[in-house]
């Protein structure tokens, strides 16, 4: 059987820590910055953990990084 192929657009978005939890980029940081206050745009900066229910896409856009 064929290897399987890692999604690119997924590979350059996602990445997997040593403990195996996936880190994604906020949404809405991209326009429309004006009416949002500086705090939720602070926020917005910041890296976090894709979600549990997502994890099994994840495996599947990323094979060989689990």
């Amino acid at each position: 059987m064929p290897k399987m192929k890692t999604k690119r657009g997924a590979a350059k978005r996602f990445k997997v820590t040593a403990t195996g939890k996936v880190l994604r980029h906020r949404a809405y940081h991209s326009h429309l910055l004006r009416k949002k206050n500086a705090g939720r745009k602070r926020r917005l900066r910041k890296v976090t953990l894709v979600d549990k229910a997502n994890m099994n896409a994840m495996k599947g856009l990323l094979p060989y990084k689990f």
